[in-house]
This record gives structure tokens, sequence and C-alpha cells, in this order.
């Protein structure tokens, strides 16, 4: 009877170093996936976080032009229109639409945006500026020195002499605002900016 004799060459089965070989392959490949992932959602993140942005300064966009058409003169007798500079614009309007005219101020301070707002108090009434509330509308403003504000006369389109206004005649001749806001939630790569315009003919200052 013959046996078969046992060959240990052959036995199948791996090696101590190819385990650990193709271990630290899957360990590779398991923190580059890993890694992917957090890239990944990090951009998502960014994404979500600029589109929100931009919806949020949309949202602050269309409100600033509906109280810019329904300017009027205050409640005070005051001209509609107080301040009307590159980064600033102050105006009356019934923001509240509750018959009472209050003092509107949007200004940019660096990459903030602020409104304020000042109810009229007394009779006769008066605009106390002590009594100003102001909030921060938005953080991602990223129009540097370029304006926020242009103003427009009751000629413009056709008259391109004048327009946008000098600064010396925008509180008698503007019948007309345009409104432009860089938004960028990446404040080092402008590559990212998002431009949002829109205009406002004041209602009760009607163009021809």
């Amino acid at each position: 009877m013959k046996h078969k004799k046992f060959n240990r060459n052959n036995r199948s089965g791996f090696t101590l170093i190819e385990v650990l070989v193709a271990s630290a392959l899957l360990v590779i490949i398991g923190a580059g996936y890993l890694g992917l992932q957090y890239i990944m959602s990090k951009s998502q993140v960014v994404v979500f976080n600029s589109y929100l942005s931009v919806e949020e300064s949309n949202s602050i966009l269309t409100q600033m032009i509906t109280e810019l058409r329904n300017a009027r003169q205050s409640d005070d007798g005051a001209y509609l229109i107080d301040t009307a500079d590159d980064q600033e614009i102050i105006f009356y309007s019934d923001t509240e639409r509750d018959g009472t005219v209050e003092r509107v101020r949007y200004t940019l301070n660096g990459n903030q945006l602020f409104k304020g707002v000042t109810k009229p108090t007394g009779n006769p009434p008066t605009y106390d500026l002590a009594q100003e509330k102001v909030k921060i509308l938005s953080s991602n403003v990223r129009n540097g020195s370029q304006p926020i504000f242009f103003y427009y006369n009751e000629y413009w389109p056709t008259d391109t002499t004048n327009n946008p206004l000098p600064v010396a005649s925008r509180i008698s001749d503007t019948r007309l605002v345009k409104v432009e806001i860089i938004i960028n939630t990446k404040p080092n790569d402008p590559t990212t900016d998002f431009v949002l315009q829109s205009q406002a003919a004041i209602r009760m200052l009607r163009l021809n």
C-alpha cells in the first residue's frame, strides 16, 4: 500500500507577510476613502452655506426694493430721501404698512450690511436717532469699495451723460435707485462671487 507524501510547500493560504501587506493596503484605501468623504462633505457644506447666504441676501434685496418703491415724505414733513451715498442710503417708508412712516437706513460697514429703523414718536412726531433699532442683515457682502447704490434721474436710460447721478444732485434728482450686492461666503475666493441686482423707481417721484 502506497502512502501519499504531504508536501508542505504546496499548502494553500497566505503567509504572514501577505496578510500584513493586504492589511496595509486596506488601511491606505480606507483612509483615502474617508479623506475623500471629508473633502466632499466639506465642499457640500460650503456650497450649502453659499446657497443659504444668496437666498438670504435675495430676500433682503427684495425687501429693500419694496421699501424704496414706497418711499414717501416723513411724518415730520422731511423729504423722502435723507442720504444718498454709494454705500449708505437713508429714506422714509412705511415699512410695516401701518400708516406710520419709519426712517430707514441701509449701510455697508466692511463686509456687514446693516439696517437701521427709527420710528416716529410724539405729537408732533419726531425721529429720535438714539432710538434707532439696528440689525446686521448679512456678513458676507464683498463689494469692498464698490458702490451698492446707484442713483438715476427721470431721463434715464436716455440720458447716459448725467447718470448715474453725481453726489451733488442725488437728493433732488433721484427717481430710480439701483442696488448691486456682491455675496460670497469665501472671503478669499473672488471666483465664487455672486452678484445680486435690482432697481426701484420711487412711486412718489414717478419717472416720465
